[in-house]
């Protein structure tokens, strides 16, 4: 065979590389245990309904072992299916109400003249008001570049 023409088991290790759940359970030991754990819980209890002599239905009814092994492999499963899952992001509630409280005190600023006024007043001091009062005398007569206008 020719290197152009890819044999079976070639294209069956690429499609299992590439493949997201074959991956997980390579890299991820805790699944592969959750699955260990979840495969001899079963074996457990199957092996204990089938040696019973009650009945299959009143072995896992009745049978408090089996109900325990049962229970064990459930909660194994359950462990596996999430760590399977796509990874969740972390919630971060602290971040996420400081940007929306960010958000609402920029709006606030944005339409609200009196918080902008008291948010100004706050930062650099309130505004005093000027009045503006002359130093040089005025002897009542109009000047004109420092020099009195005659009539």
């Amino acid at each position: 065979m020719g290197k152009d023409i890819p044999t079976k088991a070639g294209q069956a290790y690429a499609s299992a590389r590439e493949n997201q759940y074959v991956r997980r359970l390579i890299e991820d030991e805790e699944l592969r245990d959750s699955l260990a754990a979840a495969y001899f819980s079963g074996r457990k209890a199957y092996d204990r309904v089938t040696t019973s002599r009650a009945g299959v239905a009143d072995s896992v009814t009745n049978d408090r072992k089996v109900k325990r092994e049962l229970k064990n492999a459930t909660d194994a499963l359950k462990d596996a299916t999430e760590r399977l899952r796509e990874p969740k992001r972390k919630s971060h509630p602290f971040r996420n109400l400081l940007a929306v409280g960010l958000l609402t005190g920029g709006l606030v600023l944005v339409f609200s003249e009196t918080a902008r006024k008291t948010l100004l007043d706050t930062v650099f001091g309130a505004e005093e008001e000027f009045v503006y009062t002359s130093t040089t005398a005025s002897d009542g007569a109009p000047q004109t570049n420092g020099t009195p206008v005659s009539d």
